[in-house]
């Protein structure tokens, strides 16, 4: 009897779970985790559509790795119970100084895609971006009640579809608007290149054979209603009833011709927040001030366009020292984990956007995975805050952090 008293003293069986989006991510310890998930979940071309960026991947790497070049400088006894996360970004209160960014044709990633993503953006207390490219439309996102909206456009050449656009968002009830400015020609994704990707996917034998081989995500997507790009649904020629290559699709709309001229235009015609997503120097930073818009997200777009282009976090620091707070700087770049929020803060930026950190969640396990990403960048921002010594955002400053000595 002692002897199954000490037996029972020290092992535990595991309940059962029988819930297959449950088990799926019970092992998962962070961002990385849910990627691997999505990966195996997920056909590969459209994991690789997520996953992958321009040319060789080099700015996608060193998005991410540069982070690694930064230590933090810890003090100790200091009072760190009460950790409050909480900031404040263009008068809105968020839960924490993280907001979502527009990434586009999330239905690929799971049914719900958009929607997915703005409910546990909503009940995380955090700001959402609807791209575009979308395949949920712009009022199905603005129905999505206590969330705070974002609309990002691309200054396509027809400049009346865009003002479309961006009338049907304020009515609906959007924030903010965030125009993108790295984009005036398409980057060549060479992934995609590879697996001939399209939108919506095309069926053919290594289609069915991939669906085959992932059968959770292939019974979601029959399911459901086919994929369009629902942002512009009414417009026969661009809704996606039609197979397409990415680049086609993007290159046959986007306007290179695109100037500050197109900056004072949205202005004129948007009365919330403007924001440029795709700033990647002082000089632009600058320019950005005198065209009178509200912030800065400072971004190579995930490493999708100019292969080459430098690492946004180390770009945060020279443009918030230039421009000394007279526009919100956005951190939009390679963030994986909270302590990566934290360097991103400490360095001068007054808050980061996550794309593919929240796009692991959603391919993973949808809404629950994109929840399940958020939490596990609070908590790590949390336990990092307290590490250092620091129980505000808003007390997060340089001193708290040295890029390493080898640099």
């Amino acid at each position: 009897m002692k002897a199954i008293r000490a037996f029972r003293s020290v092992v535990r069986f595991d309940v059962p779970q029988w819930n297959p989006t449950e088990r799926r991510l019970s092992r998962a310890a962070n961002i990385d985790d849910l990627r691997r998930i999505a990966q195996r979940r997920l056909p590969g071309g459209i994991f690789d559509y997520y996953d992958g960026a321009a040319l060789d991947e080099v700015t996608l790497y060193r998005n991410s790795a540069s982070f690694n070049d930064i230590e933090y400088r810890p003090r100790v006894l200091r009072d760190v119970s009460n950790i409050d996360l909480s900031t404040s970004l263009f008068g809105h209160q968020m839960a924490m100084p993280v907001m979502l960014s527009p990434t586009g044709f999330g239905r690929i990633a799971h049914s719900q895609g958009e929607l997915a993503v703005a409910r546990a953006s909503r009940d995380a207390g955090l700001d959402y971006c609807l791209s575009t490219l979308a395949t949920r439309s712009i009022e199905e996102i603005g129905s999505v009640d206590g969330l705070n909206k974002w609309f990002q456009v691309y200054t396509w050449r027809d400049r009346d579809m865009v003002k479309d656009m961006v009338l049907r968002a304020q009515r609906a009830g959007y924030a903010g608007l965030q125009l993108t400015v790295d984009t005036p020609v398409f980057g060549r994704r060479e992934r995609d290149v590879r697996r001939g990707f399209t939108l919506p996917p095309k069926i053919g034998p290594g289609t069915i054979v991939d669906g085959i081989l992932h059968p959770s995500w292939t019974l979601d997507f029959l399911r459901n209603d086919p994929i369009t790009f629902a942002v512009v649904a009414e417009r026969k020629d661009l809704n996606g009833e039609t197979a397409v290559t990415l680049a086609d699709y993007i290159n046959s709309q986007f306007d290179p011709a695109l100037s500050w001229d197109d900056v004072a235009w949205l202005r004129d015609i948007w009365n919330g927040a403007l924001v440029l997503k795709g700033v990647q120097s002082v000089d632009d930073a600058l320019l950005a001030i005198d065209a009178g818009v509200d912030g800065i997200m400072v971004s190579n777009h995930g490493g999708r366009q100019l292969d080459g282009s430098p690492p946004i976090i180390e770009l945060i620091e020279p443009i918030s020292q230039a421009v000394n707070g007279r526009i919100t700087v956005i951190c939009d770049g390679g963030v994986r984990r909270g302590g990566d929020v934290f360097k991103a803060l400490a360095l001068g930026a007054d808050a980061v956007s996550i794309g593919r950190a929240y796009l692991y969640g959603l391919g993973a396990a949808g809404e629950r995975g994109v929840t399940m990403a958020l939490n596990m960048i609070r908590n790590e921002l949390a336990m990092t805050m307290a590490l250092v010594g620091v129980t505000r955002v808003s007390d997060i400053n340089r001193d708290m952090v040295q890029w390493r000595p080898t640099r």
